[in-house]
C-alpha cells in the first residue's frame, strides 16, 4: 500500500515549499532512500537545485536534475517520469504524476495559494478514490 501525506503550509509562495522538499529529501537520504521531486516546470526544477545546494549549511544532499544524471539518490524533475524505481516521490507539480505507483511512498506539497490549494484537494481526492487514505499535516 503505498502511504500519502499531505504537507499543507499556512503561507504561500515557493519558498516554504521549496524548505519542507529540502528537509524530506535530505531525511530519505541520510535513511538510504532514492527520492524523485516532481515539478511542473524546468525553472522550478532549476529553483530547487539550486535551494538543495544552500538550505543547509552543514549538510550535502546528492541530487540533480533528472536527465542531466540519474546516479544520484535525489532527482529532480518535471515532465518526464524517472527511469529507475524510488522510495518517496515529492510532488509540488498541482496534479498527481502518472508514476506515482513506482514510489512507496508520497509527500505531497500544498501552500496557501488559493489555486494552488485547491489543486491540492483535487489531488487528496484522487488518492482517496483509488482507496488511499492520505495524512494532513499543517505546517
Amino acid at each position: 500500500m503505498i502511504r500519502v501525506d499531505f504537507y499543507v503550509h499556512e503561507t504561500a509562495g515557493f519558498e516554504p515549499l521549496a524548505l519542507t522538499a529540502c528537509r524530506l529529501a535530505e531525511k530519505a537520504f541520510m535513511n538510504a532512500q532514492r527520492v524523485f521531486i516532481h515539478t511542473d516546470s524546468e525553472d522550478v526544477a532549476r529553483r530547487l537545485d539550486e535551494r538543495l545546494w544552500t538550505f543547509h549549511d552543514r549538510s550535502f544532499v546528492p541530487h540533480a536534475i533528472s536527465g542531466a544524471r540519474s546516479d544520484v539518490p535525489v532527482l529532480i524533475g518535471y515532465g518526464q517520469p524517472p527511469a529507475e524505481s524510488f522510495d518517496l516521490l515529492i510532488n509540488i507539480a498541482p496534479q498527481v504524476p502518472d508514476f506515482y505507483e513506482r514510489s512507496s511512498r508520497i509527500a505531497d506539497l500544498v501552500d496557501a495559494d488559493a489555486g494552488r490549494r485547491e489543486q491540492g484537494r483535487e489531488r487528496y481526492r484522487y488518492y482517496r478514490e483509488r482507496g488511499i487514505t492520505p495524512e494532513t499535516h499543517k505546517l
